[in-house]
C-alpha cells in the first residue's frame, strides 16, 4: 500500500512558536489536556512551564469541568499509590479528565476501588506469568517474522498499519482466543471506545453506539461459549470460570473487555511506532542499537518512557487532601499526567532526549504504580522486544519519510500513520 506522505513542517519552528504561545499564556487560561496540543506534539512547553511555576495546577478554562493537574514525578507516584484517597471509580467519573459519556460507563477493574479492583483483577493476572509470557513470546517471534518478511522493499508504507496494528491486533486475538479472520474488529472496538466527538474516529454519538453494541453482541456471544465449555487458557475463559468475575451483570462484563482490548491495543501499537520514530530523531542512538543490539533491553523500557502511550490517569478525591501544598477538595478531579512526569529533570537526567542506554530505565511512570499497575506491562515489553530483535536481523534501517500523523486525544498519546521506507 502507498500512501501520500504529509507535507514536512519544521519541527523547529513548530516548538519555538509553541513555547512562545506557552510562556505568554497566562498560568490561570491553561488547559493542559487540551488535545489539540497533542494531536500537534505541542504539549512539551505547556507541562514544562507547569513543572517550573505551578506543579499542581487548577484547570477553570476548559470546555470540561475544572480538572487539577498533577505534573511532576513524587506528586503523581503520591496520587498513583495512595487509592483511599483518590478514587478511579467509574461512578465518580472513571480514569479519565472527561468523565465517562453517559451510556458508557461500564465499570471494569481498572476504574473500580477496592476491595471489588483486586479480586476482579486477578482473575486474568494468569494469562501475563512468566511461563505463559514464555509460550507466548515463540508466537510473537513466529508472527513478527512473518509480517516483517512481508514489508515492501524501496516503497513508501503506513508503519502504523502494516506493523504495529496488524501485531498488536494478532497477539489480542490470541489473547481472547477471538476468531481470527475477524480481528480487526478488536483495533476497531478499541478506537472507537476511547474517541473523542472530534477525532473523525465516529461521525456521531449515535455511530459509536451502534458499534460499541455490536462489541457487546459479539463478546456477550464469546463469553456464553466459554461459560458453557471447559476452562481454556484465554482471557474471557479466565474470567468465565473464576468466581470474582463469573457473575458479572453484563456492563461490568464489558467494561472488563474493553479495557483488556484497548489495554492490549493502544500501549504496545503507539510504543512500537514511537520507537521508530524516535530512533529516526535520534540517529546516533539508531546507530548505537545498531552496532550493539543487546541495548534493546534498555531501548525498550526508555521508548516507553519517551513516548507514555497513556498519557493521563484521572482520580476523584474522596476527601478534603493536599498535593503539592494545594488544598484538594473532597469530589475534585485530580489528573496525574504521565506524560509530563517522565520529562522531570528532577527524576531523570536530560529528560528530553532519547537515550537507549539510559541508567535505571524502568522507572518511567508509564505504567502507573499501586494496585492500578499496568497487569499487561511484560507483554508489552515481550512484543516490543522481539520485534526490534527481528527488525534489526532484516533492516539496516527502517527510514522515516514523512511527519506522522497524531491522534486526536489528551488520553492515547498514539499515531494514525507514520510513513515509512526500508531501502533496498
Amino acid at each position: 500500500m502507498n500512501i501520500q506522505a504529509p507535507v514536512k513542517v519544521d519541527k523547529a519552528e513548530r516548538m519555538r512558536r509553541a513555547r512562545e504561545e506557552a510562556y505568554a499564556t497566562p498560568l490561570a487560561q491553561f488547559h493542559p489536556g487540551a488535545p489539540r496540543l497533542f494531536q500537534d506534539d505541542t504539549l512539551w512547553p505547556w507541562f514544562e512551564r507547569l513543572r517550573k511555576e505551578e506543579p499542581v495546577h487548577y484547570c477553570t478554562n476548559a470546555p470540561i469541568e475544572p480538572y487539577w493537574s498533577v505534573v511532576k514525578y513524587n506528586d503523581i507516584m503520591h496520587v498513583d499509590t495512595n487509592h483511599g484517597i483518590f478514587s478511579s471509580d467509574s461512578t465518580l467519573g472513571g480514569i479519565s479528565i472527561r468523565d465517562v459519556p453517559e451510556g458508557y460507563d461500564y465499570p471494569s477493574f481498572i476504574a473500580m476501588d477496592q476491595p471489588r479492583h483486586s479480586a476482579q483483577r486477578k482473575t486474568v493476572s494468569p494469562m501475563f506469568t512468566p511461563l505463559h509470557l514464555d509460550e507466548l513470546a515463540k508466537l510473537i517471534r513466529q508472527r513478527s517474522q512473518t509480517v516483517l518478511d512481508n514489508l515492501p522493499r524501496n516503497e513508501t508504507f503506513n508503519f502504523v498499519e502494516r506493523v504495529s496494528i496488524e501485531l498488536t491486533t494478532q497477539m489480542l486475538a490470541t489473547l481472547f482466543d477471538f476468531p481470527w479472520e475477524e480481528r480487526r474488529k478488536l483495533t476497531r472496538w478499541s478506537d472507537v471506545s476511547t474517541a473523542l466527538p472530534k477525532s473523525g474516529i465516529v461521525a456521531s454519538a449515535e455511530e459509536r453506539r451502534r458499534e460499541m453494541d455490536e462489541c457487546y453482541a459479539y463478546m456477550s456471544k464469546l463469553w456464553n461459549e466459554r461459560v458453557n465449555s471447559a476452562p481454556r487458557n484465554d482471557l474471557l475463559s479466565l474470567m468465565a470460570h473464576n468466581d470474582a468475575t463469573r457473575y458479572m451483570d453484563p456492563d461490568n462484563l464489558m467494561g472488563n473487555i474493553i479495557l483488556l482490548i484497548v489495554g492490549g491495543n493502544d500501549t504496545t501499537r503507539n510504543t512500537m511506532t514511537g520507537s521508530v520514530l524516535a530512533l529516526n530523531e535520534n540517529p546516533e542512538q539508531y546507530d548505537k542499537l545498531r552496532a550493539n543490539p543487546e541495548l534493546i533491553d534498555s531501548m525498550v523500557p526508555e521508548v516507553i518512557r519517551w513516548q507514555t502511550p497513556l498519557a493521563h490517569m484521572r482520580r476523584t478525591a474522596l476527601q478534603d487532601t493536599e498535593v503539592g501544598g494545594k488544598h484538594i477538595k473532597k469530589g475534585d478531579r485530580v489528573v496525574m499526567w504521565y506524560v509530563s512526569g517522565n520529562r522531570d529533570d528532577e527524576m531523570f537526567e536530560n529528560p528530553n532526549d532519547f537515550i537507549i542506554d539510559r541508567p535505571r530505565p524502568r522507572t518511567h511512570l508509564s505504567f502507573g504504580f499501586g494496585i492500578h499497575r499496568c497487569v499487561g506491562m511484560r507483554l508489552a515489553e515481550l512484543q516490543l522486544r522481539i520485534v526490534w530483535e527481528e527488525m534489526l536481523k532484516r533492516f539496516d534501517r527502517i527510514e522515516v519519510v514523512g511527519e506522522p500523523k497524531r491522534i486526536y486525544s489528551s488520553f492515547i498519546k498514539g499515531y494514525e500513520s507514520l510513513p515509512v521506507r526500508i531501502p533496498g
